[in-house]
Parts: C-alpha cells; structure tokens; sequence
C-alpha cells in the first residue's frame, strides 16, 4: 500500500465516464494527501480539456465501494491512497423501474443519493405522493429467463417507456418545477387537484388485464420460503444505488412496502391509488395473496367493472369525486396507521362503554368439544366472557377470552350463510384457537368489528366502531354471489371479455369460461353503480381486509431454538409462525413495544416488550438490516399526521432504520 501524504506526491488513477457512446478516458494525476476531493475534481477537469458541462459528475471509489460527495474533505481525511482506482461519473444515471401496474419505464435517477431520497425523487417525477410507503425491489431471479436472455433482452427494450423523453427533460418526467403543488399548511393537502398542475397523466389509468395464457406464464405458486427469499430483494434506504451494487440501466421494482395508507385523496392521488389498485391486483391474480373463491370471485366482478369503465369514451373527471371526508368515513380503514394514534383515540363517551350480548356458537378445536355449541356470549371492554345460557349471565363465566394481541381471521361463506370468527388467543406457549359462529351478517358485523378494535387493546366506545361495522357490512354485500330476487340471469355474450383473465390461473381451471362470465356478472350486479375511482378503492380496500395483507414473510432462528421458523412482519405486529404447519404460534403487537436494537457482530435482532418479555432472532433468509428497517419503518409511519404537511423528518428514519454497524 503506497501512502499520500502532506509532503509526499503519490499518483492517482482515475477515470472518466463520458456521455453515452463516448469512450471512457484514464488519466495519472499527482497529488498530496491535503488536497480536498473539489480541488481533485478541478485537476482532472483540466486535464480532460473537454468543452462539457461536469457540474454533475462526483467522484466514486471503487474498491472501497463509495462515494467522495464531500467536496472540503481531503485525501488522508478519506482515507485515499495512491493505490486507489477513482471513477470520475455522473451522478445521475438512467433506471430502468417496473411500476406496480407491471409497466417499465426508464427514469434519470440521482444514483449517488441514499435509497429513500431516489424513491422520493421517482415518486415526484411520476405524481405519486407519501414516498416514504414505497422502496425499491430488486427483481428475483428468473431460471427460465435466463436461457432467452439475449432474445429477450431486445422485446424487453421495445417495451420501456423512457420517461425522459416524453418530458423533454432528463429526470423532471411528468413533474414540472414551474407547477409544483402548494400545501395547505394545516391539513398538509395540496391546494390545487391533480389533474390541474399535472394534466394528463397515463399513470392514472389502470392497465388492461393481460390475455389468460400469458398469466398463466406468469403464475409460480409460492411457499412462505419462497415469499421469504423475494422479500429479501429490498434495498437499503440509508445507503445509495450504486453503493448496493446498482448500475446505469439496471431493473429494479417500484413497489409499496410498508401497507399503511396513510391520506388517500382521490382528488391528489389519482397515480398513487391506481398504482395501489394494481399492485393489489397482480398479488390476487399470481396469488401472492391468499383468498377464498368468493373472494376471489368478487375480486374478478371489480377488476371486470374498473375495465369497462376504463374502456369507455368518458374521459375521468377528477372533480367529481367525493371530497376526502366523504371517502374517509366510507373508506376509513385505508388510512391505515400503527396503533396508538390516529382519530381513532377520539372516545364516543368514556364513562358509557358499550357491550354486545347474543347467543352464538363455540368451537374449541384443542378442547373435547368437537362441534359447535350454543352459549351465550357478552362482549365488554376487550373480552369475551360466556355461560351456559342468558340466565347464567349474572354469575361466573364458563370462561373469559380476553383478546388483547389475538389474531381476528374471517372464516366466511355468504352464499353458504356461514358467518364465522376464527380468534388466534396468545398464550404462554403459542396461540390458542376459538371458533365462533353467528346467524347472520349483522350480527357477524358487529362482533368482528369489537374483536378486531379488542385485538388493539380498544373498545367499542371508539369512534371507529361503527365504521368498521359499516364497512365489514360492505365487504359482506360485495362478496355476496346471488342474484337479488327476481333478477334476470345475466347475459353472458355481454359480457364481451375473457372471464379467465380476471382470475388467477388455478381458478380458471375450476371453471369452464361460461360458467365463470355467469358468476362474475352476478357478482357485478353488487358493484355495477360504482365509480371508476370508488371501484380501485373499493378493490383496495377488499385488499386490506383479506387475513394475509401486507404480512412479509422472512426465515429466522429465535434464540436458544434449533430449527429455522418464519417470522411475519406486518404493519402492526410480528408473527412467530411455524415452518411445518404453517400455524402462528405467537403474535407481538409494535403497540406493546418498548425498545428494539441489533447486535451488528452476530447479526441478531433483539426486541422487547410489555411484561417483560423479550425475543431475539437471526436472519436466514436475507441480512438482518432487512428486517430492522422493516420494524423501524413502520414505526416511523406511526408518527405521521396531517399537520405536518408533506415534509417528512428524514433524519428520524435514519435513525429508526439505519443502525450503526
């Protein structure tokens, strides 16, 4: 290793990334060790004796994998030798990016700045507010692309949308400096509507639904391992593109990571909510997402609708849509926040805490108790407590439940009448599981609604209980198959699509084409009045209500265990799940959290909470910092509100993400 010093010359060898075409060039320039990086810069600017504009080229060093950015600091203070290889680049690099929506543009990125800085910057460009609930992907390995890679490489490229020149200017896109959005600085809403300081932007409209053939090309049923390796592709929001290996033109996914929506306007985020709705949409068809047939059914009815409406010579007239109030109190969950904060502190009446009774059925699976049976159930605060009969009701209970931190899952057939709660209740040693069976979609409506608010440590005093209701109501209506009485069976040759395309592969097969156009449509009569916009936010917020939203799954080894078991991250809670049966075992809520750090030696997680428990685990599937900048991100989400405008205090993420290794 040669040393620079304060009185010795060294030799540095650098070179110079010219414009596309051009040659690179190799210069030798002599220096001290005290001259400043900017100084460098001027020396090889003058060397080079080109005619070019180099304001934005910085210099990156290659074995040590980083960035010079600070022009002050000198050559010892970074610790440059002569033996160095600098490269001498522009700072911003064409990206080539997979939208949600499975479209590929190429955008000029800033490749020197960290992670959640390129994200904003993409999202400016494209008109897609909050950035902080969106990262980026790097795209898994495909085996079977691998063999056409040169074939594909050239169709791959007739296929992207080079955002820049559609602008005439390299980075802006469909952003206009001369247009930027003022803030109202009390709700932190822009004062001005989409489609006034954007015009007509082709990200707002959703994409038609591909030929079935070509999903079924597509579709790979995945494994919880196989989720676990995907999930490991995201990149790390403290350091930059190029520093994690990214390269001019390289792939990589837009994609929303963290599953807490938190202000979605309609009037502002035509692109954002249709980039949700299609992100939503690829996970229901490639069953990236669980769900039933009904489900999946009623999922095809919208995707069915959102086409014809996006098909029709009516142009989308944003200014008719509802105003946010109006689509908060219909949609109120898709503002969806951390425990702990958010209107839903807002009590109805402290003193006055309702309470639910109503004779309901019990099934315990792990009990002698094989079928349901009739008890008589009262629901107060955040337990379930049942007897015998109604009678009873004023002495001990047979047993209470109390729901705190369960897990709620919909066990639901509305064409069967089947109106079931399944509750996952922690216990010392895992979950224990309580099935309990309604009458009818009232009554299931409001138990589900108290059970999900109980899971959260709330009661139904808060403000958001009769929403949930209303809501869960809603979900109910939108899955219901069953032509209304008297109703003519649909016309199928109206239909005028191909049924297959709206339903993942595997569903596809269960039915001949006809008989699935039939089921679609009648299910369509339930949705047939929305709007195109009420329709994606509809399908989103279906989406939301379905057990496994927004749940990434990552392979792990807790602490003084010897096999590997999958821990689930979700925008509310980790799940301890079982690897072989595929069951949670334990769920811990970010509600309850106290603290959480990493051990950066051994790579081990360490988190504790309430009651003195605490948990640690290592990573197997991906590097831990994967995993903390998931808990620390949705952290951070929870101190979102709507006063503070648009600004977002970065240097906090930073420090809930980022670690110090």
């Amino acid at each position: 290793m040669i040393l620079i010093s304060e009185f010795s010359c060294g030799e540095l060898s650098v070179q110079v990334d010219q414009q596309e075409g051009e040659e690179t060039m190799k210069f030798k320039i002599r220096v001290k060790g005290d001259l400043h990086v900017g100084g460098l810069m001027l020396k090889l600017v003058e060397k080079i004796k080109a005619p070019q504009n180099w304001s934005d080229h910085a210099l990156w060093w290659e074995q040590k994998n980083c960035w010079l950015l600070k022009n002050h600091w000198t050559l010892d203070k970074y610790g440059v030798q002569a033996d160095a290889d600098l490269r001498f680049t522009p700072q911003h690099k064409p990206l080539c990016l997979q939208l949600p929506n499975m479209k590929t543009i190429k955008l000029t990125i800033t490749f020197s700045s960290v992670v959640f800085k390129a994200v904003e910057e993409i999202c400016k460009a494209l008109n897609i507010r909050r950035s902080e609930e969106l990262s980026l992907l790097r795209p898994p390995d495909d085996p079977k692309k691998k063999k056409k890679k040169d074939k594909g490489k050239g169709q791959a490229e007739d296929d992207i949308i080079d955002m820049d020149t559609i602008s005439g200017v390299a980075g802006n896109s469909l952003y206009s400096k001369t247009m930027t959005a003022t803030y109202d600085p009390e709700n932190g809403t822009p004062a001005s509507a989409t489609s006034l300081w954007f015009g007509d932007n082709p990200l707002t409209a959703s994409q038609p639904n591909i030929p079935a053939e070509e999903l079924a090309k597509m579709y790979l049923p995945l494994s919880m391992e196989d989720k676990a390796v995907i999930n490991a592709g995201w990149l790390d929001s403290s350091r930059s593109l190029m520093e994690q290996g990214v390269q001019e033109n390289d792939k990589l996914l837009l994609r929303f990571k963290y599953h807490c929506f938190f202000d979605l306007n309609p009037k502002y985020d035509a692109v954002r909510i249709t980039q949700l709705y299609e992100q939503a949409r690829w996970a229901i068809l490639l069953e990236e997402i669980e769900c039933t047939e009904e489900e999946m059914l009623m999922f095809a009815s919208l995707q069915y609708h959102i086409c014809k409406l996006t098909m029709s010579t009516k142009p989308v007239d944003l200014s008719d849509e509802p105003e946010i109030d109006e689509v908060e109190a219909a949609l109120s969950h898709l503002e969806t926040t951390l425990e702990g904060r958010s209107t839903d502190r807002i009590l109805e009446d402290i003193t006055d805490i309702p309470k639910l009774e109503d004779t309901l059925k019990l099934y315990r699976p792990k009990r002698l108790l094989r079928t349901f049976k009739e008890y008589w159930f009262v629901f107060r605060d955040t337990s379930i407590s049942y007897y015998k009969n109604k009678e009873s009701a004023n002495g001990e209970p047979i047993e209470q439940l109390h729901l705190r931190g369960c897990e709620v899952v919909p066990d639901v057939n509305v064409t069967e009448k089947k109106f079931g709660i399944k509750l996952l209740l922690p216990v010392a040693d895992g979950m224990n599981e309580v099935y309990i069976r309604c009458d009818h979609e009232t009554q299931y409506a409001k138990w589900k609604a108290a059970c999900i608010l109980a899971s959260k440590g709330k009661t139904m005093a808060y403000s958001s209980y009769n929403t949930e209701v209303k809501n869960i109501q809603s979900f109910l209506q939108m899955k219901s198959l069953a032509p209304p009485p008297g109703q003519a069976a649909p016309d199928v040759e109206s239909m005028e699509m191909n049924a297959e395309c709206f339903v993942s592969p595997r569903y596809a097969k269960r039915y001949k084409n006809k008989q699935l156009s039939t089921r679609i449509l009648e299910a369509h009569h339930n949705i047939s009045q929305l709007t195109l916009m009420e329709a994606k936010l509809r399908f989103i917020q279906a989406w939301q209500s379905l057990p496994e939203f927004g749940i990434k799954y990552y392979i792990v080894r807790f602490k003084g265990c010897k096999k590997d078991e999958i821990l689930g991250i979700s925008y509310n809670r980790l799940i301890r799940i079982d690897m072989s049966t595929r069951l949670p075992l334990t769920t811990w809520r970010f509600s309850n959290m106290k603290q959480w750090n990493v051990n950066w030696e051994i790579r081990q997680v360490t988190i504790e909470f309430d009651q003195n428990v605490s948990v640690a685990f290592s990573c197997q599937s991906c590097d831990c910092r994967v995993v903390h900048e998931y808990i620390g991100g949705y952290i951070f989400l929870s101190t979102r509100s709507k006063d503070q405008n648009e600004t977002l205090d970065e240097e906090l993420f930073r420090k809930l993400t980022g670690g110090q290794e």
